[in-house]
């Protein structure tokens, strides 16, 4: 009798486990592809577009640093605006990556422009690349990378009108 019991004890204990074991359970996800960019001081961020007005002035070199995070790969663009200053080169003069949540493979993975329109208000092209972050939020200090903008303008002998410059960080899907 107790050999009958202990046996039912068994079957009631063990055979709904074995039957809730046999049940599967299958969870999709999507993450968002995010890129953000902003200046190190963040004056004039809006989550991945940065615009810079610049008073008039004659110095024909301007240098912006912009601060960019990813979860995919990105491209930046810059719309460059003014009525009296001219560009006449656009280029990518420093890359460095803030801390150790950086991808390796940034570095030697960014594309950079000139690919120089100055006659259209086409975007023009700055940089584009992989993946930045391998983790943290939009808001740590170790997984974004820095990119120098350099741009030089034609030699005027006086501009009167401001420069409006519009930088833009898209991203661009890693998933074929």
């Amino acid at each position: 009798m107790m050999r009958l019991l202990l046996t039912l004890v068994a079957v009631v204990v063990f055979v709904p486990t074995s039957v809730n074991a046999q049940k599967s359970v299958t969870l999709t996800a999507k993450v968002s592809e995010v890129v953000t960019l902003s200046t190190p001081d963040s004056i004039g961020n809006n989550g991945n577009t940065v615009r810079l007005t610049l008073p008039s002035s004659n110095s024909p070199v301007i240098r912006v640093p912009l601060i960019v995070r990813s979860n995919t790969g990105f491209k930046i663009t810059l719309v460059f605006d003014s009525q009296t200053a001219v560009l006449s080169e656009l280029l990518v003069a420093d890359v460095r990556a803030t801390g150790r949540l950086v991808s390796p493979q940034i570095v030697n993975g960014l594309h950079t422009g000139p690919q120089l329109n100055p006659d259209t208000s086409q975007p023009l092209f700055v940089a584009s690349g992989p993946r930045v972050s391998l983790g943290g939020t939009l808001n740590s200090p170790n997984n974004a990378l820095q990119i120098t903008v350099l741009i030089r303008l034609k030699p005027e002998p006086q501009r009167e009108s401001p420069i409006h410059l519009t930088f833009v960080a898209t991203p661009v899907s890693q998933i074929q």
